[in-house]
C-alpha cells in the first residue's frame, strides 16, 4: 500500500471508528435517511448527531444533499458494510474466546 492510500484507509476507519457512526452506518444500510429521522431512532441530540455525520461526509463515507429543511444521507460505497462486517466477526470471536477464558477461571 502507497502512503497516500495507507493516510486515506487510516482516515476512512478513524471516521467509522466510533459507537454512534457504526450505529449511523447500520441505520443507512437498506436505504437513506434524513437527520430528522436518523436522531430519533438513534436517541442523539441533533447537534451531536450533526457532528458524526460531519465526520462520515468529509471521510467520503457518506453523501448528503439538501432538500428543503431536511439534509438526506446515504452510504456513498457500499464496501463500507464489509468493513464493518470483519469488525463484527473479529469482536464476535473476540467476545467467544474471553467469554471461554472466564468460563475456565
Amino acid at each position: 500500500m502507497r502512503d497516500n492510500q495507507a493516510i486515506y484507509a487510516a482516515e476512512v476507519l478513524s471516521a467509522i471508528a466510533h459507537p454512534n457512526r457504526i450505529r449511523i452506518l447500520e441505520c443507512l444500510k437498506e436505504s437513506a435517511h434524513c437527520n430528522y429521522e436518523l436522531a430519533p431512532a438513534l436517541q442523539l441530540e441533533q447537534s451531536n448527531l450533526s457532528r458524526h455525520m460531519k465526520i462520515l461526509v468529509q471521510a467520503g463515507i457518506l453523501i448528503s444533499w439538501k432538500k428543503g429543511l431536511r439534509v438526506n444521507f446515504r452510504v456513498a460505497d457500499r464496501r463500507v458494510y464489509r468493513i464493518l462486517d470483519l469488525a463484527k466477526a473479529l469482536t464476535t470471536r473476540e467476545t467467544r474466546i474471553r467469554a471461554e477464558a472466564l468460563m475456565k477461571s
